[in-house]
């Protein structure tokens, strides 16, 4: 079976048990023994054709096998080089892979639990790169998605490495993780990046934060060790992208974010869809904060308490709006300013909840003039409030997840803009796997010149041997120059031919197939592998590490 699927944009990839399975080579040495596969139809959320979700059975296996650790790992990986697979183990060429959980896929409470703070990525980046299988290595972390892109040296232990990692480092296990990840390869993880970066993948279709939170991920990934070029590349690309579908589409007009939609979630909920009357409360000053009071003004809100760590950033936001009546209040007056509140929207970093439900069931009833309910618009991942306080009476707590309801406006609308969007995204997958399979060919045309630089070398040195000393310089750079000339002319032909430009799929299946003809030929795979150099070097290091 192929390594990548062109099903539709949402392929996800899920663990329950079923009949009917399609079985499916995922074999996981030490930690899952074996897999299979059921396509389940299911309608995408972005656009109207038929998307399948992958549901593999996943056994676990002891965890004496998992206690041993990486020197074990690290045993079977080289031992893995020596056996009869050794030929396709060496042979595979890297693959680019997104293994992930998004708000299609993963209820809030998942999704709070992978969620990686951004000043973390690039530790994040260092220890997945860390792994024997993994060259390169990205995180996207935000509200709605925890996505892992790398590129594997192979494919199913690079999957099986990340899958793992995401497991000790969220505290979910393997099994419980596998009932909500997604699994995509190369092309098809490019063409999902894509979408994510132009908003046809975001819970509000068309959003524009999302583009920003792409490009804080290459920000963040400068100069990191592992954020190299296919993965750097493919974010920047990403980027381009989502800038071009925003401009030649009109899928962002009119469009919310998840901070407008929580504004507009706090009307559906309150008496009479207004907002009059009612006193409102904003914890948080950040990006997603910022843009919640901004909505709330856009709304007709002209008074509102603001709780942050430090007074800067509400200053800042006061400024930018004059005639708004901004309050700010520091987090240790938080309880006393929601006794006070009757909407209260929380968007913080804190990595703990904020509200626990011993601080709210001391406080007062809330205000009649909106229903007797002091709602908590929580749009926070992970969530700054308990959930368990939907128990109390008299309060309704929302999160990121509830924000559905709101989000079906103009949804139509946005489905015919997201249909034009996916034309221009399958433009650019093309260009990004073009250049992408351009540097398949570097490590041959490097080994076909040094090839033909030793020949040249070696019969130009017994040349200068038979003229003798005595040959004046002149006539040495002229036989210098002659051996570089037919060299050149030489390997011009087999040079155009590993180029490509990308301007059609067959000219990108030549040029690989040419690589493979070069190889072949010229003898130019018979010393160790690129993959297995790369392998046995990443090996070298995690062992030094550990002694």
């Amino acid at each position: 079976m192929a390594s990548s699927y062109s099903l539709s944009p949402s392929f996800y990839l899920n663990f329950p048990t079923n009949n009917n399975s399609l079985a499916y080579p995922f074999a996981y040495s030490s930690c899952w023994s074996s897999c299979s596969f059921n396509f389940q139809p299911c309608l995408s959320s972005r656009i109207k054709t038929t998307s399948f979700r992958i549901s593999p059975r996943c056994e676990l296996a002891s965890n004496k096998s998992i206690k041993n650790g990486s020197l074990e790992a690290s045993v079977s990986a080289l031992q893995l080089l020596k056996t009869s697979g050794i030929d396709r183990y060496t042979k595979e060429n890297s693959s680019l892979v997104v293994v992930g959980i998004n708000v299609h896929t993963a209820p809030v409470e998942i999704r709070e639990k992978l969620s990686i703070p951004e000043a973390e990525w690039p530790k994040s980046i260092g220890s997945l790169c860390a792994l024997n299988h993994i060259e390169e290595a990205a995180v996207l972390s935000t509200c709605n998605r925890m996505e892992i892109y790398v590129v594997a040296l192979s494919q199913k232990r690079g999957v099986k490495e990340v899958t793992e990692w995401m497991s000790k480092f969220s505290g979910v296990t393997v099994q419980e993780l596998c009932q909500h990840l997604f699994l995509l390869y190369n092309e098809d993880a490019t063409r999902h990046l894509f979408e994510v970066s132009a908003g046809l993948d975001s819970l509000v279709l068309g959003e524009g934060q999302i583009l920003s939170q792409v490009k804080q991920v290459v920000k963040t990934g400068q100069g990191v060790e592992g954020f190299d070029k296919k993965i750097s590349g493919m974010f920047k690309h990403a980027i381009t992208v989502g800038k071009r579908v925003r401009s030649e589409t009109s899928i962002s007009t009119g469009s919310v974010s998840v901070s407008s939609a929580s504004v507009d979630l706090a009307l559906l909920k309150l008496p009479n869809k207004s907002l009059t009357g009612a006193r409102v409360l904003v914890v948080g000053a950040g990006k997603m904060g910022k843009l919640v009071i901004k909505h709330l003004v856009a709304k007709g809100i002209r008074k509102m308490v603001v709780i942050n760590r430090t007074e800067d950033r509400v200053a800042a936001i006061r400024n930018e709006l004059k005639d708004v009546e901004i309050v700010y209040k520091p987090l240790s007056e938080m309880l006393s300013c929601i006794t006070e509140a009757d909407v209260i929207f929380t968007c913080t970093a804190s990595e703990s909840p904020l509200l626990l439900k011993e601080h709210i069931q001391k406080l007062p009833p809330a205000n009649p003039q909106v229903g007797g309910r002091r709602l908590f618009i929580d749009i926070s991942v992970p969530r700054n409030v308990e959930s368990c306080i939907t128990e109390l009476d008299g309060v309704c707590v929302y999160n990121v997840d509830d924000l559905k309801e709101v989000v079906e406006t103009n949804k139509e609308y946005r489905l015919r803009k997201a249909m034009e969007a996916q034309t221009i995204v399958l433009e650019e997958v093309k260009k990004f796997e073009a250049w992408k399979d351009s540097l398949e060919a570097v490590p041959t045309i490097k080994k076909l010149r040094a090839y033909a630089e030793r020949i040249r070398a070696s019969e130009l040195e017994k040349c200068m041997s038979k003229m003798g000393d005595d040959l004046p310089q002149n006539k040495k750079k002229a036989i210098y120059d002659l051996s570089m000339g037919i060299v050149n002319k030489l390997l011009q032909g087999p040079m155009q031919h590993l180029r490509c430009d990308g301007d059609d799929r067959r000219t990108q299946t030549d040029m690989l197939e040419n690589v493979n003809a070069l190889n072949r030929v010229f003898g130019l795979d018979k010393d160790i592998s690129l993959l297995e150099q790369k392998i046995r070097a990443k090996l070298g290091k995690n062992q030094s590490q550990a002694s």
